[in-house]
Protein backbone atom coordinates (compact mmCIF):
# COMPACT_ATOMS: atom_id res chain seq x y z
CA UNK A 1 0.00 0.00 0.00
CA UNK A 2 1.42 3.16 -1.02
CA UNK A 3 1.82 6.09 1.90
CA UNK A 4 0.07 8.91 0.93
CA UNK A 5 2.57 11.36 2.73
CA UNK A 6 2.32 14.95 3.46
CA UNK A 7 -0.54 15.51 0.76
CA UNK A 8 -3.40 15.04 2.87
CA UNK A 9 -2.06 17.67 5.59
CA UNK A 10 -2.42 20.09 2.05
CA UNK A 11 -5.89 19.80 2.59
CA UNK A 12 -6.03 20.60 6.28
CA UNK A 13 -3.89 23.82 6.16
CA UNK A 14 -6.50 26.25 5.42
CA UNK A 15 -7.99 25.35 8.12
CA UNK A 16 -4.79 25.09 10.86
CA UNK A 17 -3.95 28.55 9.22
CA UNK A 18 -7.56 29.71 10.12
CA UNK A 19 -7.23 28.29 13.59
CA UNK A 20 -3.86 30.14 14.05
CA UNK A 21 -5.25 33.76 12.97
CA UNK A 22 -8.66 33.69 15.03
CA UNK A 23 -8.29 31.33 17.73
CA UNK A 24 -4.40 30.40 18.86
CA UNK A 25 -2.91 34.47 18.10
CA UNK A 26 -5.61 36.20 19.84
CA UNK A 27 -4.90 33.66 23.29
CA UNK A 28 -1.25 34.02 22.92
CA UNK A 29 -1.03 37.97 22.25
CA UNK A 30 -3.59 38.34 25.78
CA UNK A 31 -1.13 35.67 27.36
CA UNK A 32 2.16 37.95 26.44
CA UNK A 33 0.30 41.15 28.14
CA UNK A 34 0.37 39.46 31.05
CA UNK A 35 3.65 39.81 31.75
CA UNK A 36 4.21 43.29 31.68
CA UNK A 37 2.67 46.48 33.36
CA UNK A 38 1.37 47.34 29.88
CA UNK A 39 -1.05 50.74 30.17
CA UNK A 40 -1.90 53.26 27.08
CA UNK A 41 -2.59 56.03 29.84
CA UNK A 42 1.15 56.14 30.71
CA UNK A 43 3.75 56.99 27.98
CA UNK A 44 6.41 55.46 30.17
CA UNK A 45 4.27 51.89 30.35
CA UNK A 46 2.36 51.98 26.23
CA UNK A 47 4.33 48.82 24.82
CA UNK A 48 5.73 45.92 25.41
CA UNK A 49 9.62 47.24 26.32
CA UNK A 50 12.10 44.06 27.57
CA UNK A 51 14.93 46.57 27.82
CA UNK A 52 15.29 50.17 28.51
CA UNK A 53 14.37 53.20 26.02
CA UNK A 54 14.08 56.58 25.05
CA UNK A 55 11.35 58.82 23.49
CA UNK A 56 13.44 60.35 21.24
CA UNK A 57 10.10 62.81 19.87
CA UNK A 58 9.71 64.42 23.61
CA UNK A 59 13.88 64.49 23.46
CA UNK A 60 13.15 66.85 20.85
CA UNK A 61 10.59 68.61 21.96
CA UNK A 62 12.20 69.38 25.05
CA UNK A 63 15.36 70.20 22.77
CA UNK A 64 13.07 72.82 21.44
CA UNK A 65 12.16 74.39 24.12
CA UNK A 66 14.68 74.52 26.17
CA UNK A 67 16.76 76.62 23.54
CA UNK A 68 13.87 78.83 22.62
CA UNK A 69 13.01 79.84 26.29
CA UNK A 70 16.62 79.88 27.27
CA UNK A 71 17.81 82.36 24.05
CA UNK A 72 14.80 84.71 25.34
CA UNK A 73 15.74 84.63 28.55
CA UNK A 74 19.86 85.42 28.24
CA UNK A 75 18.83 88.87 27.06
CA UNK A 76 17.51 89.63 30.71
CA UNK A 77 20.83 88.26 32.33
CA UNK A 78 23.01 91.14 32.84
CA UNK A 79 26.10 89.51 34.56
CA UNK A 80 28.76 88.17 31.48
CA UNK A 81 29.92 85.09 33.79
CA UNK A 82 26.11 83.73 33.75
CA UNK A 83 25.80 84.48 30.14
CA UNK A 84 29.19 82.45 29.62
CA UNK A 85 27.23 79.47 31.38
CA UNK A 86 23.66 79.89 29.65
CA UNK A 87 25.94 79.99 26.34
CA UNK A 88 27.76 76.73 27.04
CA UNK A 89 24.20 75.34 27.68
CA UNK A 90 23.17 76.11 24.72
CA UNK A 91 26.48 74.84 23.03
CA UNK A 92 25.56 71.21 24.85
CA UNK A 93 22.23 71.31 23.68
CA UNK A 94 23.38 72.36 20.31
CA UNK A 95 25.77 68.94 20.43
CA UNK A 96 23.02 66.36 21.93
CA UNK A 97 20.64 67.65 19.03
CA UNK A 98 23.28 67.05 16.53
CA UNK A 99 24.30 63.91 18.35
CA UNK A 100 20.58 62.02 18.33
CA UNK A 101 19.74 63.83 14.92
CA UNK A 102 17.43 61.31 12.86
CA UNK A 103 16.12 59.73 15.84
CA UNK A 104 12.32 59.52 16.19
CA UNK A 105 9.99 57.86 18.08
CA UNK A 106 10.68 55.38 20.87
CA UNK A 107 13.86 53.36 20.44
CA UNK A 108 16.58 51.57 22.59
CA UNK A 109 18.98 53.66 24.33
CA UNK A 110 22.80 52.33 24.94
CA UNK A 111 24.68 53.29 28.25
CA UNK A 112 26.36 55.65 26.93
CA UNK A 113 23.81 57.96 24.87
CA UNK A 114 22.03 57.26 28.12
CA UNK A 115 24.69 59.01 30.78
CA UNK A 116 24.89 61.48 28.03
CA UNK A 117 21.81 62.59 28.44
CA UNK A 118 21.45 62.68 32.48
CA UNK A 119 24.62 64.34 32.00
CA UNK A 120 22.66 67.08 30.04
CA UNK A 121 20.08 67.15 32.23
CA UNK A 122 21.94 67.77 34.88
CA UNK A 123 23.81 70.45 34.10
CA UNK A 124 20.73 72.45 32.30
CA UNK A 125 19.14 71.72 35.63
CA UNK A 126 21.97 72.92 37.67
CA UNK A 127 22.20 76.05 35.45
CA UNK A 128 18.55 77.12 35.27
CA UNK A 129 18.39 76.62 39.27
CA UNK A 130 20.68 78.91 39.51
CA UNK A 131 19.52 81.70 37.20
CA UNK A 132 16.19 81.13 38.97
CA UNK A 133 17.45 82.61 42.06
CA UNK A 134 19.27 85.37 40.74
CA UNK A 135 17.06 86.89 37.95
CA UNK A 136 13.33 86.91 37.62
CA UNK A 137 13.45 85.83 34.04
CA UNK A 138 9.98 85.50 31.99
CA UNK A 139 10.60 81.66 31.09
CA UNK A 140 12.27 80.78 34.60
CA UNK A 141 9.55 78.47 35.40
CA UNK A 142 8.31 77.32 32.39
CA UNK A 143 11.91 76.09 31.94
CA UNK A 144 11.85 74.23 35.36
CA UNK A 145 9.10 72.11 33.86
CA UNK A 146 10.15 71.79 30.12
CA UNK A 147 13.67 70.40 31.68
CA UNK A 148 11.89 67.43 33.37
CA UNK A 149 11.40 66.13 29.87
CA UNK A 150 14.49 64.97 29.76
CA UNK A 151 13.99 62.85 32.73
CA UNK A 152 10.27 62.04 31.33
CA UNK A 153 11.94 61.06 28.33
CA UNK A 154 13.44 57.63 29.62
CA UNK A 155 11.55 54.47 29.27
CA UNK A 156 12.69 51.50 31.92
CA UNK A 157 11.51 47.91 30.89
CA UNK A 158 7.79 47.47 32.14
CA UNK A 159 8.74 43.66 32.20
CA UNK A 160 6.74 42.34 35.53
CA UNK A 161 6.90 38.49 34.69
CA UNK A 162 4.65 36.79 36.89
CA UNK A 163 3.44 39.61 39.37
CA UNK A 164 0.59 40.20 37.60
CA UNK A 165 -1.02 36.90 38.70
CA UNK A 166 0.65 37.35 42.08
CA UNK A 167 -1.66 40.54 42.37
CA UNK A 168 -4.95 38.66 41.19
CA UNK A 169 -4.21 35.61 43.90
CA UNK A 170 -4.75 38.65 46.69
CA UNK A 171 -7.40 41.04 44.25
CA UNK A 172 -10.28 41.10 46.48
CA UNK A 173 -12.55 42.92 43.47
CA UNK A 174 -11.22 39.52 41.60
CA UNK A 175 -12.57 37.08 44.09
CA UNK A 176 -15.83 39.33 44.24
CA UNK A 177 -15.94 39.23 40.37
CA UNK A 178 -15.35 35.28 40.24
CA UNK A 179 -17.82 34.46 42.69
CA UNK A 180 -20.69 36.60 41.23
CA UNK A 181 -20.15 34.93 38.04
CA UNK A 182 -20.12 31.90 38.97
CA UNK A 183 -23.48 32.43 41.27
CA UNK A 184 -24.84 33.70 37.92
CA UNK A 185 -23.90 30.58 35.60
CA UNK A 186 -25.00 28.25 38.08
CA UNK A 187 -28.10 29.81 39.10
CA UNK A 188 -29.38 30.78 35.68
CA UNK A 189 -28.43 27.51 33.83
CA UNK A 190 -29.61 25.19 36.82
CA UNK A 191 -33.23 27.00 35.78
CA UNK A 192 -32.51 26.61 32.14
CA UNK A 193 -32.15 23.48 32.02
CA UNK A 194 -35.06 22.77 33.88
CA UNK A 195 -37.40 24.70 32.12
CA UNK A 196 -35.22 23.83 28.53
CA UNK A 197 -36.33 20.83 29.32
CA UNK A 198 -39.73 20.83 29.98
CA UNK A 199 -40.40 22.98 27.15
CA UNK A 200 -38.34 20.82 24.64
CA UNK A 201 -40.61 17.52 25.83
CA UNK A 202 -44.01 19.57 24.87
CA UNK A 203 -42.55 20.37 21.67
CA UNK A 204 -41.81 17.04 21.45
CA UNK A 205 -44.93 16.04 21.37
CA UNK A 206 -47.02 15.16 18.24
CA UNK A 207 -49.95 18.28 19.01
CA UNK A 208 -51.48 21.02 16.29
CA UNK A 209 -49.91 23.94 16.13
CA UNK A 210 -46.48 21.88 17.21
CA UNK A 211 -44.16 24.39 14.14
CA UNK A 212 -45.99 27.51 15.37
CA UNK A 213 -45.11 26.59 19.08
CA UNK A 214 -41.26 25.82 18.12
CA UNK A 215 -40.97 29.09 16.00
CA UNK A 216 -42.82 31.42 18.81
CA UNK A 217 -40.55 29.82 21.63
CA UNK A 218 -37.38 30.96 20.08
CA UNK A 219 -38.32 34.42 19.58
CA UNK A 220 -36.69 35.47 23.22
CA UNK A 221 -33.52 33.91 21.89
CA UNK A 222 -33.43 35.63 18.43
CA UNK A 223 -33.41 38.98 20.33
CA UNK A 224 -30.17 40.87 20.51
CA UNK A 225 -29.20 40.47 23.86
CA UNK A 226 -28.32 44.58 24.10
CA UNK A 227 -31.98 45.10 23.46
CA UNK A 228 -33.07 42.11 25.56
CA UNK A 229 -31.41 43.78 28.31
CA UNK A 230 -32.55 47.51 27.63
CA UNK A 231 -36.16 46.46 27.83
CA UNK A 232 -36.08 44.53 30.74
CA UNK A 233 -34.07 47.61 32.23
CA UNK A 234 -37.77 49.27 31.46
CA UNK A 235 -39.63 46.43 33.12
CA UNK A 236 -37.66 46.90 36.42
CA UNK A 237 -38.08 50.28 36.00
CA UNK A 238 -38.02 51.51 40.27
CA UNK A 239 -41.13 54.26 38.43
CA UNK A 240 -42.77 53.00 35.93
CA UNK A 241 -41.71 49.37 35.72
CA UNK A 242 -44.42 46.95 35.07
CA UNK A 243 -42.18 43.83 36.99
CA UNK A 244 -40.67 46.30 39.46
CA UNK A 245 -44.18 47.20 40.33
CA UNK A 246 -46.00 43.84 40.48
CA UNK A 247 -43.04 42.20 42.76
CA UNK A 248 -43.50 44.90 44.97
CA UNK A 249 -47.18 44.82 45.20
CA UNK A 250 -46.74 40.98 46.12
CA UNK A 251 -44.36 41.91 48.69
CA UNK A 252 -41.35 40.19 47.10
CA UNK A 253 -39.42 43.40 47.55
CA UNK A 254 -40.22 46.62 49.82
CA UNK A 255 -39.79 49.52 47.24
CA UNK A 256 -39.83 49.07 43.23
CA UNK A 257 -36.62 50.59 42.99
CA UNK A 258 -35.10 48.27 45.63
CA UNK A 259 -34.82 45.58 42.22
CA UNK A 260 -31.92 47.23 40.82
CA UNK A 261 -30.66 48.82 43.93
CA UNK A 262 -30.26 46.24 45.94
CA UNK A 263 -27.33 43.90 45.52
CA UNK A 264 -30.10 40.34 45.86
CA UNK A 265 -31.88 42.64 43.26
CA UNK A 266 -30.30 43.41 40.67
CA UNK A 267 -28.79 40.04 40.78
CA UNK A 268 -32.09 38.16 40.76
CA UNK A 269 -33.35 40.82 37.79
CA UNK A 270 -30.02 39.82 36.05
CA UNK A 271 -31.04 36.09 36.35
CA UNK A 272 -34.70 36.29 35.62
CA UNK A 273 -33.60 38.27 32.08
CA UNK A 274 -30.67 35.90 31.62
CA UNK A 275 -33.24 32.63 31.97
CA UNK A 276 -35.75 34.25 29.65
CA UNK A 277 -33.82 34.91 26.89
CA UNK A 278 -31.58 31.35 27.05
CA UNK A 279 -34.10 29.05 27.69
CA UNK A 280 -35.11 28.42 24.69
CA UNK A 281 -31.75 28.09 23.42
CA UNK A 282 -31.30 25.50 25.82
CA UNK A 283 -34.99 23.61 24.79
CA UNK A 284 -33.79 23.31 21.01
CA UNK A 285 -30.61 21.60 21.92
CA UNK A 286 -32.11 19.35 24.06
CA UNK A 287 -35.01 19.07 21.70
CA UNK A 288 -32.67 17.58 18.82
CA UNK A 289 -31.79 14.98 21.18
CA UNK A 290 -34.94 13.97 22.41
CA UNK A 291 -35.93 13.67 18.37
CA UNK A 292 -32.90 10.82 18.27
CA UNK A 293 -34.36 8.51 20.52
CA UNK A 294 -36.08 5.44 18.97
CA UNK A 295 -39.92 5.19 19.72
CA UNK A 296 -39.13 1.72 19.59
CA UNK A 297 -37.17 2.32 23.39
CA UNK A 298 -40.47 3.52 24.69
CA UNK A 299 -42.36 1.20 23.22
CA UNK A 300 -40.41 -1.64 24.78
CA UNK A 301 -40.29 0.07 27.85
CA UNK A 302 -44.34 -0.13 27.86
CA UNK A 303 -44.32 -3.74 27.35
CA UNK A 304 -42.15 -4.11 30.57
CA UNK A 305 -44.56 -2.17 32.36
CA UNK A 306 -42.56 0.89 33.18
CA UNK A 307 -44.56 3.64 34.33
CA UNK A 308 -43.92 7.44 32.91
CA UNK A 309 -41.78 8.27 35.62
CA UNK A 310 -39.73 5.51 35.38
CA UNK A 311 -39.41 6.08 31.57
CA UNK A 312 -38.00 9.50 32.13
CA UNK A 313 -35.32 8.06 34.16
CA UNK A 314 -34.96 5.05 32.99
CA UNK A 315 -34.95 5.92 29.44
CA UNK A 316 -35.48 9.56 28.01
CA UNK A 317 -32.40 11.05 30.31
CA UNK A 318 -29.97 8.01 30.14
CA UNK A 319 -30.30 8.46 26.11
CA UNK A 320 -30.21 12.63 26.22
CA UNK A 321 -27.15 12.13 27.60
CA UNK A 322 -25.11 13.49 24.88
CA UNK A 323 -27.78 16.20 24.49
CA UNK A 324 -27.46 17.19 27.79
CA UNK A 325 -23.63 17.50 27.93
CA UNK A 326 -23.73 19.60 24.38
CA UNK A 327 -25.99 22.30 26.02
CA UNK A 328 -25.70 22.30 29.54
CA UNK A 329 -21.60 22.87 28.46
CA UNK A 330 -22.49 25.82 25.37
CA UNK A 331 -24.79 27.40 28.35
CA UNK A 332 -22.52 27.08 30.88
CA UNK A 333 -19.60 28.02 29.11
CA UNK A 334 -22.00 31.20 27.33
CA UNK A 335 -23.05 32.40 31.08
CA UNK A 336 -19.65 32.47 32.37
CA UNK A 337 -18.87 34.61 30.08
CA UNK A 338 -21.67 37.19 30.39
CA UNK A 339 -20.70 40.63 29.84
CA UNK A 340 -23.50 42.45 27.27
CA UNK A 341 -26.54 41.34 29.24
CA UNK A 342 -24.93 42.71 32.16
CA UNK A 343 -23.47 45.84 30.92
CA UNK A 344 -26.70 46.93 29.64
CA UNK A 345 -28.88 46.15 32.11
CA UNK A 346 -26.88 47.19 35.71
CA UNK A 347 -22.93 47.99 34.73
CA UNK A 348 -22.12 45.60 37.22
CA UNK A 349 -23.67 47.38 40.36
CA UNK A 350 -24.63 48.45 42.51
CA UNK A 351 -21.56 47.78 44.19
CA UNK A 352 -20.00 45.42 42.33
CA UNK A 353 -22.95 43.11 42.94
CA UNK A 354 -23.51 41.89 39.35
CA UNK A 355 -19.62 42.57 38.19
CA UNK A 356 -18.69 39.67 36.44
CA UNK A 357 -15.02 38.84 35.74
CA UNK A 358 -16.11 39.63 31.61
CA UNK A 359 -17.10 42.82 32.47
CA UNK A 360 -14.56 43.06 35.13
CA UNK A 361 -11.87 42.52 32.63
CA UNK A 362 -13.57 44.87 30.43
CA UNK A 363 -13.31 48.22 32.56
CA UNK A 364 -9.69 47.32 33.60
CA UNK A 365 -8.44 47.44 29.81
CA UNK A 366 -10.69 50.69 28.54
CA UNK A 367 -11.84 52.31 31.24
CA UNK A 368 -8.25 51.95 33.05
CA UNK A 369 -6.36 51.37 29.24
CA UNK A 370 -4.46 48.49 31.94
CA UNK A 371 -4.33 45.91 29.53
CA UNK A 372 -1.36 44.11 31.41
CA UNK A 373 -3.92 43.46 33.96
CA UNK A 374 -7.08 43.06 32.22
CA UNK A 375 -4.85 40.32 30.18
CA UNK A 376 -4.56 38.69 33.55
CA UNK A 377 -8.19 38.72 34.35
CA UNK A 378 -8.63 37.27 30.86
CA UNK A 379 -6.51 34.23 31.14
CA UNK A 380 -8.06 33.50 34.64
CA UNK A 381 -11.20 33.17 32.85
CA UNK A 382 -9.54 31.49 30.25
CA UNK A 383 -8.41 29.10 32.65
CA UNK A 384 -11.94 28.48 34.50
CA UNK A 385 -13.76 28.13 30.97
CA UNK A 386 -11.12 25.08 30.70
CA UNK A 387 -11.80 23.63 33.67
CA UNK A 388 -15.68 23.82 33.24
CA UNK A 389 -15.47 22.03 29.56
CA UNK A 390 -13.01 19.15 31.62
CA UNK A 391 -15.31 18.93 34.20
CA UNK A 392 -18.46 18.26 32.14
CA UNK A 393 -17.03 16.34 29.75
CA UNK A 394 -15.25 13.94 32.67
CA UNK A 395 -18.00 13.64 34.87
CA UNK A 396 -20.78 13.22 32.33
CA UNK A 397 -18.27 11.11 30.83
CA UNK A 398 -19.79 11.04 27.19
CA UNK A 399 -17.56 11.45 24.40
CA UNK A 400 -18.89 14.44 21.84
CA UNK A 401 -16.67 12.96 19.04
CA UNK A 402 -18.31 9.33 19.13
CA UNK A 403 -21.80 9.76 16.63
CA UNK A 404 -23.00 6.25 18.44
Amino acid sequence: MKKSGWQPLWFILPTLIFIAVFSLWPIIQSFTYTFFDYQLNNQQKSGLYLSDRYNYDLFNETQTYVKLFMTEDRSHITNPADQNRVDKVLSQVDKAQQEFKGKTKIQKISNSEKRDITKLYQNVSSVINQINAKYKTPNGKNLTQVIKGYKQSFIQSNFIGLKGYAQALTDARLGNALWKTTLFTVVSVFIEFVLGLFLAMIMNKAIRGQGIIRTTSLIPWAIPTAVAALMWSYLYDGSSGIIANFFHSIGLIGNPSDLLLSETGAMISTIIADVWKTTPYMAILLLAGLQNIPESIYEAADIDGASRVQRFFRVTLPMLKPAILVALLFRTLDAFRVFDLIYVLTNGGPGGATETLSLYSYKTMFGQTNFGYGSVIVMVMFVCVAVIATIFVKVLGTNLMDKN
